[in-house]
C-alpha cells in the first residue's frame, strides 16, 4: 500500500494538468511509494479524462471549490500522509523526497515547500522575489504558521482530527491559512522544506496580479476571524509589508480628502514618501538577483499595498454589513 496520496484539486485545468501529472510521474521516489488523486470539481472541459489518460485516479464532484475538493480527496487516502500541490504547479523531480522528509520527525506535523517560476515576464519575476523574500524570512523561524497548498504535507491523522478544511471558503484563497492557523493553535508543529519545489505560472500582467492581491487580502481578514492575533502578526508575513498597506491606506485617504481639507495632500505626500522608504529592503535584496525588477519594485510595491488596503477595506465593509444585518434581523 501507498504511503503517500498526492490530492490535486482541479477545475478546467486540461490546459496546465499534463505538466502536473507527467512531472509526479518523474519523482526520485518510487512510484510504489505514492498514489495521485486527481479530483475533478465540476470541470467542463477534458481535466478528468486526461488525468485517467495519465493514470490518476480520479473523484468528480459538482462544483464546491478547493477546499471541497481537498477534503474529498484526502477522505479516499488510507495513505500516512497527505500532499497537496495544484493543477497549475510542476512538481521538480525531488518534490515528493523532499516535503517527505522533515515528516521522518515524528513531531512535525506538516510541511510547507517553496515555488519556483520558469517565466520571464517583470510582473512574473517580481512575484517570484516576493516569494524568496518571504522564504528567507520563514526560513529563520523553526516553526512557521502557514503550510499553502500549492506545496503541502500533512500526517493524515492530524488533518482528519483537524476537519481538513474549511469549506466556506469557496474560493481558492486562504483556506489553506484557516488550516494552519488552527492547527499551529493546537500546538502542531508545521516546517518549511525550500527544497521541496514546485514550479508555478505566476501572475503575467500586472492587472492579474492586483486583482489576484486585493482577493489575497480580502479572504485572509476571512481566515483570521477566530485568530485575530495573526492580522498583527504571524509567521509568513515579513512586518514591512502590514506597515506598507497600512501607508497605502493612508495615502489613499489623503487623496479622498483632498476636496475637503488641505490636510488630505499632507496624509497623502507623507504616507506616500514614507511608503517608498520602506521599499529599499526589498530594492536591495532584488538588486543582485535582477536588477530590472529591483529598478521598477517600488512601483510594483506600491500597487501591491494599494490593493491590499482596498482589499481589507472591502473585507471590513462586508464585515460591518454583515454585523449590522444580523442585529437588525
Amino acid at each position: 500500500m501507498p504511503r503517500v496520496t498526492v490530492v490535486i484539486p482541479a477545475y478546467n485545468a486540461a490546459g496546465t494538468l499534463a505538466d502536473t501529472l507527467t512531472a509526479l510521474a518523474t519523482q526520485t521516489i518510487g512510484r510504489d511509494r505514492f498514489a495521485v488523486i486527481v479530483v475533478d470539481d465540476g470541470s467542463t472541459d477534458d481535466t478528468a479524462a486526461l488525468a485517467e489518460r495519465l493514470g490518476a485516479t480520479v473523484i468528480r464532484q459538482a462544483n464546491a471549490g478547493p477546499a471541497a475538493a481537498r477534503n474529498a480527496g484526502a477522505a479516499a487516502s488510507d495513505c500516512d500522509v497527505v500532499v497537496f500541490t495544484d493543477a497549475d504547479c510542476a512538481p521538480a523531480p525531488e518534490f515528493l523526497e523532499n516535503i517527505l522528509a522533515p515528516l521522518a520527525d515524528p513531531t512535525v506535523a506538516g510541511v510547507q515547500g517553496a515555488y519556483r517560476t520558469r517565466q520571464t515576464t517583470l510582473v512574473a519575476r517580481f512575484a517570484q522575489l516576493e516569494f524568496a523574500d518571504r522564504y528567507a524570512f520563514v526560513a529563520r523561524r523553526p516553526t512557521i504558521d502557514l503550510v499553502a497548498t500549492y506545496a503541502a504535507a500533512y500526517r493524515k491523522t492530524v488533518f482528519d482530527a483537524a476537519g481538513g478544511f474549511d469549506t466556506s471558503f469557496c474560493v481558492a484563497d486562504n483556506e489553506d491559512t484557516e488550516l494552519s492557523y488552527r492547527l499551529a493553535a493546537a500546538g502542531h508543529r508545521l516546517v518549511f522544506a525550500p527544497a521541496a519545489i514546485v514550479y508555478h505560472r505566476h501572475p503575467a500582467t500586472l492587472a492579474r496580479y492586483l486583482r489576484i492581491k486585493l482577493r489575497r487580502a480580502f479572504w485572509r481578514f476571512r481566515a483570521c476571524r477566530d485568530h485575530p492575533q495573526k492580522l498583527v502578526c504571524d509567521g509568513y508575513t515579513p512586518p514591512v509589508i502590514r506597515v506598507q498597506t497600512v501607508l497605502a491606506g493612508g495615502f489613499g485617504l489623503g487623496l479622498a480628502a483632498l476636496p475637503l481639507t488641505s490636510l488630505g495632500a499632507a496624509l497623502s505626500g507623507l504616507s506616500l514618501a514614507a511608503l517608498f522608504a520602506t521599499t529599499i529592503p526589498f530594492v536591495r535584496f532584488a538588486a543582485p538577483r535582477d536588477r530590472p525588477v529591483a529598478v521598477l519594485a517600488p512601483l510594483f510595491i506600491l500597487g501591491r499595498s494599494l490593493a491590499f488596503a482596498a482589499g481589507l477595506g472591502l473585507a471590513l465593509a462586508a464585515t460591518v454589513q454583515t454585523l449590522v444585518a444580523k442585529r437588525c434581523g
